[in-house]
C-alpha cells in the first residue's frame, strides 16, 4: 500500500498594520510569516495587510477589509488564513464564520512548528504545555461539535457541562505538565552543580532564529553534534559541549532555542527549564545574521527576551555570522545596532570556519574580565586544589617554609574555594601555634 501524503494547506496571510512596532512594518512582518507558514508545510498563496491605528475587537482588520477577504478566497482557493498577531477567541470565530475556513493566528503556528521539531522527551514536554497553556481560553471555538451532545434524554437537569468538563480536564492536565517540565529543571538544575564543582565556564548561544546558532556550536566543537538546518526553529532542544579556547582553558558551550519577533508568551513559560542555561551562564554569545536586514530588528527582539528571562546584562560576545556574504564593511558590524555588548563583536562565519580564532580569544578574554584577584596562603597538603589553581587560574605560586602562597586572578567559583580553604588553613595553624605555647610553657 502507497502512502499518499495529504495536500499542503493553501495558506492566506492576514496582518495589521498600527505603526507600534518600530523597525518592523506590516509587509516585513509578513515575509517572515511567510517563512513561517512554509516551515509548518503550507503553501502561501497571498497575504494582505491594512493600516489600522487598533486591531478592530471583533474582526481584527475591520469589517470591510474582512469581507474583501471573500473575493481573495475566490481567487487563490486558500483553505487556511494565518493572522500576524495573537487572536481573541472572538476574532478567530468571526473570521471563520465569514470565511468558512480554518483561522489561526502566529501563535498558534508558532507552536505547531514547535511540535513538529521537538525531538527529546523534553522538548515535547514544554510544547505540550504551551499547546495547551494556549487552547484553554479558546476552549469555546475547539470544543463547539460537542454542543451536539447537550440536550434531550439523560443530558437535562443539574451537573458540570461539558465545556466546564473539558476546560477542568485541560487545567489538571497542565498542572501535571508543569510538574513534569519541573522535574526536568530539577535535573538541569543538578547538572548545573555538577558543571559548577567542576569549575568549567559556561556559555550559552543565543539569538534569532536561523541565524546559525547550531552551526556555530558545530564549528567551535569541530563535528555536527547540533542539528543545523537552513530553516525557521530547525532545533528546539538544547545541546551542551565543551569547547577548548586555548591554554588548556575548556568552557561548557550550550546552543539554546532561537527566539523570534511576536514570540508567543507560552513558549517562554514553558521552556523556563531550557532558558534557565541562558541565566546560569557565566558568558553569552549572541549570533546575529549580519546578512540579513533585519539584523537590528533582531538583536532588539533577542534583547527583549533576554531581560525578561533577567540575563539582560549578561556579559556577551556578539557573534557577527554569514560575513562571508557580505562586503568588508559590512562584515566589520557597520549599521548593525548594539544591545549592551561586552568583548566587542567578533565578524565569524560559522561555515568556513573564518574569525572561529578571534571568538575564542574574545571569550577568553571576557571570562578573564570577570575574574577577581586572590593573594592567600594554602598547606602542601592541599595538592588537589594547587593542581586545579593552576590549571583554571592564572596566578603565581611562591612555595614557601610552611606553606604556598597563591597570588594572582581566577573565576569567582573558584576563588570562593580558595579562600575559604585558606580560612581553615589559617585557622588551623593559628590554633595549633596556641596549643604548642601553652604546652611549652606548662613544660617550663
Amino acid at each position: 500500500m502507497i502512502d499518499v501524503a495529504p495536500p499542503a494547506e493553501r495558506a492566506f496571510l492576514l496582518a495589521v498594520d498600527s505603526g507600534d512596532d518600530p523597525g518592523w512594518t506590516a509587509e516585513d512582518s509578513l515575509a517572515e510569516l511567510a517563512s513561517l507558514a512554509i516551515t509548518a508545510g503550507a503553501d502561501v498563496v497571498g497575504g494582505e495587510w491594512q493600516n489600522r491605528r487598533h486591531v478592530d475587537p471583533a474582526w481584527y482588520v475591520g469589517k470591510g477589509k474582512a469581507e474583501e477577504l471573500l473575493a481573495a478566497r475566490s481567487e487563490t482557493r486558500f483553505n487556511l488564513l494565518i493572522a500576524d498577531d495573537e487572536l481573541s477567541p472572538a476574532q478567530q470565530k468571526s473570521l471563520e464564520s465569514l470565511l468558512n475556513v480554518k483561522v489561526i493566528d502566529r501563535s498558534r503556528l508558532i507552536l505547531d512548528i514547535f511540535a513538529q521539531h521537538a525531538q527529546t522527551h523534553e522538548g515535547r514536554l514544554q510544547v505540550e504545555l504551551a499547546q495547551l497553556e494556549y487552547q484553554l481560553p479558546r476552549l469555546t471555538r475547539l470544543w463547539t461539535h460537542l454542543s451536539r451532545t447537550q440536550g434531550g434524554i439523560g443530558s437535562r437537569g443539574a451537573g458540570e457541562s461539558q465545556l466546564e468538563t473539558d476546560r477542568r480536564i485541560i487545567r489538571e492536565r497542565i498542572k501535571k505538565m508543569k510538574e513534569r517540565v519541573g522535574h526536568v529543571r530539577q535535573q538541569r538544575s543538578t547538572a548545573a552543580r555538577g558543571r559548577d564543582r567542576r569549575l568549567i565556564p559556561t556559555v550559552s548561544i543565543v539569538g534569532y532564529t536561523n541565524a546559525g546558532k547550531s552551526s556555530l556550536l558545530n564549528a567551535l566543537v569541530g563535528s555536527e553534534v547540533a542539528l543545523a538546518e537552513d530553516r525557521l526553529f530547525a532545533t528546539l532542544d538544547p545541546t551542551s559541549r565543551q569547547v577548548k579556547l586555548g591554554d588548556g582553558q575548556t568552557v561548557i558551550v550550550t546552543d539554546t532555542v532561537g527566539f523570534i519577533h511576536k514570540l508567543p508568551h507560552q513558549l517562554i513559560d514553558a521552556f523556563q527549564a531550557t532558558l534557565e542555561e541562558v541565566t546560569r551562564a557565566d558568558v553569552l554569545i549572541e549570533v546575529v545574521d549580519a546578512a540579513n536586514p533585519h539584523a537590528p530588528e533582531h538583536r532588539a527582539t533577542v534583547q527583549k527576551v533576554l531581560d525578561e528571562l533577567g540575563a539582560g546584562d549578561k556579559p556577551r560576545v556578539v557573534a557577527l555570522n554569514k560575513v562571508d556574504l557580505l562586503s568588508e564593511a559590512a562584515a566589520a558590524g557597520e549599521g548593525i545596532s548594539t544591545a549592551p555588548i561586552i568583548g566587542g563583536a567578533v565578524p565569524v562565519s560559522a561555515t568556513t570556519g573564518f574569525g572561529l580564532d578571534a571568538l575564542r580569544t574574545a571569550l577568553s578574554d571576557v571570562l578573564a574580565s570577570l575574574w577577581v584577584e586572590v593573594d592567600v596562603a594554602l598547606p602542601y597538603g592541599a595538592g588537589e586544589l594547587l593542581a586545579r589553581i593552576r590549571e583554571r587560574g592564572t596566578v603565581d605560586l611562591q612555595y614557601r617554609e610552611r606553606d604556598v602562597r597563591v597570588r594572582g586572578r581566577m573565576a569567582p567559583s573558584l576563588a570562593g574555594e580558595v579562600e575559604a580553604a585558606a580560612a581553615r588553613w589559617a585557622n588551623g595553624a593559628a590554633a595549633h601555634g596556641t596549643v604548642t605555647a601553652a604546652t611549652r610553657a606548662a613544660e617550663s
